[in-house]
């Protein structure tokens, strides 16, 4: 009678044991933190990138970048959830996903990715392909129709950014050979700073440049939305830890340092360069520390996250001034010095500071020694050449398509002399009377 009492009593805690770990796999921190992180990062682009960008230019097309950010915000997001995740998370192949989760088939509310729900990681990756098409328009600003843009920024999302998503995160070839890229500097700087420098080049300068100075219009707008990105993009590098942890926690920490050391970095070359420090050059030093840490931001330590941002502030800084005035291409809001050399720049240092044997700069990588070190820093140069030479063919493939469907690309002489905000909405972004 005790034993089958005994016997009782151990298959009821069996059976408890298995409902509780069952039940367990939903972790509700780290399903907090990634629904936390999710805001943040749609927080960079609206208001974020929409108030960086709309500062920067004139104020006569203010309200069409703002525009252009919210209507990119909109089509990306339906995109997103008719096909864009599928083909991106899909199983499929090693170059793109599969049409398993079309308009999220098979995914409830209960459907668990590792242990968050799965809506909460397909919403997390939603912002991301927000933003990406989003940062592009700093390439073509003041200067493209509202439909060109429209179907660009669709067709680039679905040609480009969802199947560099794949290789890298959705496990393709990328995935496979180990590049290191923790929260996207191939999948989001170096597809979007590589096309908008093919933009720039396919459209031509704005009229006036290089002879005319095109100032920001309001810097008061730049650098409030300078500031919601750095805040924001804690949520970018530290939420891509899909987990309230130390890598979350120590991600976040190297993000900090190498924005701060990207800012300061930059303002003194202005400051010896020039004579004195400007509100431009901190906020876009600060970006290129953001941008150039994001790759390596999982696999670096706070040491490593310092010579980053020495060097993004340092190496991007040079990059802006080779392409307007060496080079005189007119990526209007030096999209690809910024984001595309801050993400090649970002990727390759992956592979040397995710060393585990560089003392006060070490990382949490595997790259061991020198022999690792130099394995590594191929498979992240690999990655860097396959996604610019992708990007560039594809979004110059799309540049041509668009152009044909619309009739042009770019409004006429006299209505960008007018601005975009009266020609293309008939509205102001300011009304003063």
């Amino acid at each position: 009678m005790r034993f089958g009492q005994f016997s009782l009593a151990v298959l009821l805690l069996l059976a408890a044991g298995s409902v509780w770990a069952e039940e367990a796999m939903l972790s509700t921190g780290d399903t907090a933190w990634m629904l936390t992180s999710t805001a943040l990062v749609l927080f960079m682009t609206l208001p974020g990138l929409a108030l960086f960008y709309g500062g920067l230019v004139r104020s006569k097309n203010v309200l069409s970048v703002l525009m252009q950010c919210f209507t990119i915000a909109g089509i990306s997001s339906i995109l997103w959830l008719v096909a864009g995740y599928s083909l991106a998370f899909g199983e499929g192949n090693a170059w793109i996903g599969d049409f398993s989760k079309v308009l999220m088939a098979g995914i409830g509310r209960d459907t668990l990715s590792g242990n968050i729900p799965e809506a909460s990681f397909m919403l997390f990756q939603m912002t991301f392909a927000i933003i990406t098409p989003a940062l592009v328009v700093g390439g073509f600003a003041e200067r493209m129709k509202f439909s060109s843009m429209l179907l660009f920024s669709a067709l680039w999302l679905m040609l480009v950014y969802v199947p560099v998503t794949h290789w890298v995160w959705g496990g393709g070839w990328l995935s496979d050979m180990g590049l290191y890229d923790f929260a996207g500097g191939t999948v989001v700087h170096i597809t979007a700073g590589a096309a908008a420098l093919v933009t720039a080049l396919v459209m031509g300068p704005r009229r006036g440049f290089p002879a005319t100075p095109f100032t920001p219009h309001n810097m008061t707008m730049t650098v409030t939305g300078a500031g919601m990105l750095w805040v924001g993009w804690f949520g970018f590098n530290g939420g891509s830890a899909l987990a309230a942890n130390g890598d979350a926690a120590m991600a976040m920490l190297v993000t900090h340092i190498s924005a701060a050391t990207g800012a300061m970095t930059w303002i003194a070359i202005e400051w010896v360069r020039f004579g004195k420090p400007s509100a431009l050059g901190v906020v876009t030093g600060m970006v290129a520390g953001l941008g150039t840490i994001t790759p390596a931001s999982g696999f670096v330590g706070p040491g490593g996250a310092l010579i980053i941002g020495l060097l993004a502030g340092s190496v991007c800084f040079a990059a802006t001034m080779t392409i307007k005035r060496v080079l005189k291409i007119d990526d209007s809001l030096d999209v690809f010095p910024v984001h595309g050399v801050g993400g090649i720049l970002g990727t390759l240092l992956a592979g040397v500071f995710s060393a585990t044997s560089l003392g006060v700069f070490s990382g949490y990588g595997f790259a061991d020694g020198i022999a690792g070190m130099g394995g590594q820093v191929w498979v992240q140069f690999v990655g860097v050449v396959a996604t610019l030479v992708f990007t560039v063919v594809l979004t110059w493939a799309i540049l041509k398509v668009v152009s044909l469907v619309t009739d042009g690309l770019r409004v006429d002489a006299d209505q960008e002399q007018e601005g975009l905000d009266i020609v293309l909405h008939e509205e102001r972004g300011y009304d003063i009377h």
